[in-house]
């Protein structure tokens, strides 16, 4: 049996699932050290502009250990982060074969990188960053390449999460016999129980929304926030009339908070249509039934690392439209498959794709689905394994 030190920043309820899985692998000791717990309490998301608090269980099912730090608990940037106190003494006591950092936006991941390599014990490295991430600015952009030079000289492999993640190590001088495929998952058996289960009571919720019966339905659950580019949906949609007077016959959802709630339902408004909803923030268990209730999906981020969020509603068997700066497209969005990817910005090809999206609904759902059975965790687990075997 192996023994594996994961650290992550905080419990996000993403991977909770993915953690259980593999605390239950019986050739896998997991132990996973947090930087802080400020995600297991309610905390106010600058992103959505309201106190959350996650209705599902973050920390069941895995050991787990909270370090001891110094410093603020939240992620402020890099001059404001805690730093761990117990990190090397913690590996050290833990006799462990192999470290698994989560990205390294955070000192205490560096930290545990150095400890490691202190101790020799083999780091992996895995996070989600993309070409897309990448700094314009020509200084930021060479002190990035030093950075990543030096810390990647320090980690033994990297677990891809998809392809234009692995193109960004690849991109960096990492050889490929170093990467290894983990990809970014969710809990698919979860999400597609709880899609099974709304759909028994689909009309229920429809007629609880005050929508009218046949009519379809696009949505967006996501920040209302510059970078998430709600404004732009908010534009193709009006597009979608025929006249730009009549509402369009699919109605428009918007789940989700943040700073441009306002001026988005102030132009909603000025519309006069009554197909334009905003439904405020819904939790990790009550969104699956607001998936199973739409026909298409629509994430149009001027930049987004991968898109989780994609995986979630392609469970629940619907068509995806994505921007081409989201980093999900190349692996989870088949053109005019199960979807469509449009360049970021464009308004007009953005309501051209939903187009697309509504009278193709059905067969791009089916083929969201089956897409998505091929994205896992056990694809995870077993990328896991092969990276722990390959440096032991």
């Amino acid at each position: 049996m192996l023994r594996l030190a994961y650290f992550v920043s905080h419990p996000i309820q993403y991977q909770a699932p993915l953690l259980r899985l593999i605390a239950t692998e019986p050739d896998i000791d997991l132990k996973v050290f947090f930087y802080s717990d400020f995600s297991l309490k309610s905390y106010k998301d600058p992103g959505f502009g309201r106190s959350i608090s996650w209705d599902i269980p973050l920390t069941d099912g895995y050991k787990h250990h909270f370090l001891h730090c110094w410093g603020s608990s939240k992620y402020q940037g890099m001059l404001h982060q805690p730093f761990a106190r117990d990190i090397f003494q913690q590996l050290q006591h833990g006799k462990f074969d192999i470290v698994w950092v989560h990205g390294w936006s955070w000192f205490c991941s560096l930290q545990a990188v150095i400890a490691a390599n202190k101790l020799g014990i083999p780091v992996l490295m895995r996070g989600d960053s993309n070409s897309v991430s990448e700094p314009t600015n020509t200084l930021k952009r060479q002190v990035k390449k030093l950075f990543l030079s030096w810390l990647f000289k320090k980690v033994a492999g990297f677990l891809t999460v998809g392809t234009s993640n692995r193109q960004f190590y690849q991109n960096y001088g990492v050889d490929r016999d170093r990467l290894f495929f983990l990809p970014y998952a969710v809990d698919n058996e979860y999400f597609q129980q709880r899609a099974s289960i709304a759909s028994t009571n689909r009309e229920e919720l429809r007629k609880s929304l005050n929508l009218e019966a046949g009519r379809p339905i696009i949505l967006y659950a996501a920040k209302l926030v510059d970078v998430k580019r709600p404004q732009d949906l908010l534009a193709a949609y009006q597009l979608l009339s025929t006249d730009g007077v009549q509402e369009p016959e699919p109605y428009l959802l918007f789940v989700g908070d943040g700073m441009l709630r306002p001026t988005l339902e102030a132009q909603a408004r000025s519309t006069n249509w009554q197909s334009i909803r905003f439904l405020g923030f819904w939790n990790q268990s009550e969104i699956p039934a607001i998936y199973d209730l739409c026909d298409v999906f629509v994430l149009p981020s001027r930049f987004e690392p991968w898109g989780l969020v994609i995986n979630e509603v392609m469970n629940a068997k619907r068509a995806v439209v994505v921007s081409d700066r989201v980093g999900c497209a190349p692996d989870l969005v088949k053109d005019e498959q199960n979807g469509r990817v449009f360049p970021v910005g464009d308004v007009k090809a953005l309501a051209e794709a939903m187009r697309w999206a509504i009278a193709h609904h059905e067969s791009a759902g089916e083929s969201s689905f089956e897409l998505i059975q091929q994205w896992s965790f056990q694809e995870d687990i077993r990328g896991l394994k092969q990276a722990m075997a390959f440096f032991n």
